[in-house]
């Protein structure tokens, strides 16, 4: 026991065994790198499997809301347009486009359109006609109630366009009202360090809240930058959907980011900037509006009233007076 103790306890010993371990990680340092394998194809790999998953889980919420986002139409104007070939009789080259600026996606809305289409302008001049030959003439000849019948049926015939006009105004609307902030919380995302999708796919998420249909067309461009080849096509798509110059600017912005790799942070701020100005001077548009709105409601409503109260009580002691 004592020989043990003074073997280990031997300056020598200790000398040599500290040698030796220095050795060894010397050894293990510079050989390391051999036996590792390659990391970066099995990160590659981890990437690749994760962003599938998203894939997966992306594609079976969009199956969810499927209904709810394509608003597919029953199958009877499905089978009456098709039998009809009411697609080439009234053909409308701008109607996919325009569909898609009212927030109405897939075949559905497609085959409403067109049934509508055939449809209106049918009831409307058998309703006029009814009305005006049958229940009030309103002391107009033959040939001029037809005239008013024909003119519903015109009428009809442009009611479904004016319907997508109006929808995918409002829509317009709604999303330039949460448009700005949007971009305040997309530069703050992608100064932090995420990419653009996953930034598109945060602020979609926490807009929702303001502007659904802003919320969803983020979400639709994000699944376009996972699935499209080209990511330009997904910012061209966010663009013509939106239908507003702002919204352009920043594709354009995000499209010359992408080719040229300008800074992104740099744009987003300057657009961002750009859309604040754009909302400010629409609300001092409207409300510069607003004395010239108000000035029929008030001669109209307003001022008789104020007349009365007025005018009333002295009315009302000159009576007395007479009497």
């Amino acid at each position: 026991m004592n020989q043990w103790i003074d073997t280990l306890t031997n300056p020598a010993f200790l000398i040599s065994m500290l040698a030796a371990i220095a050795v060894f990680a010397t050894v293990i340092t510079l050989m390391g790198p051999l036996f590792q394998g390659n990391k970066f194809a099995g990160r590659l790999k981890s990437v690749s499997n994760r962003r599938e998953q998203l894939r997966k889980q992306s594609r079976a919420a969009m199956a969810k809301k499927q209904a709810n986002i394509r608003g597919e139409s029953k199958g009877f104007m499905t089978d009456v347009v098709a039998r009809l070939n009411l697609q080439k009789l009234l053909e409308d080259a701008g109607l996919q486009t325009k569909l898609m600026q009212a927030g109405l996606r897939g075949q559905g809305p497609v085959m409403t359109f067109y049934f509508l289409r055939m449809v209106m302008p049918i009831l409307l001049f058998s309703g006029g006609l009814a009305y005006l030959f049958f229940l009030n003439d309103m002391g107009k000849p033959p040939m001029t109630r037809l005239a008013m019948a024909l003119v519903l049926a015109v009428i009809g015939y442009y009611a479904p366009v004016i319907y997508l006009t109006n929808l995918a105004s409002k829509r317009r609307e709604s999303i330039m009202r949460a448009f700005p902030d949007a971009l305040d919380l997309l530069l703050i995302c992608v100064e932090a360090g995420m990419s653009i999708e996953a930034a598109f796919q945060k602020v979609a998420a926490e807009v929702g809240t303001n502007s659904i249909e802003l919320a969803e067309e983020m979400s639709l461009t994000t699944a376009e930058l996972s699935y499209l080849g080209e990511r330009r096509q997904a910012y061209e798509n966010l663009a013509r959907r939106t239908n507003h110059p702002g919204v352009k600017a920043v594709a354009t912005s995000l499209i010359q980011a992408e080719r040229y790799g300008t800074p992104l942070g740099t744009s987003l701020r300057v657009m961002a900037k750009e859309n604040r100005d754009m909302r400010m001077a629409q609300a001092e548009k409207k409300a510069a509006a607003l004395p010239a709105k108000l000035t029929v409601p008030m001669i109209v409503f307003f001022l008789p009233v104020l007349f009365v109260v007025i005018l009333g009580p002295a009315i009302i002691r000159f009576q007395d007076m007479g009497k």
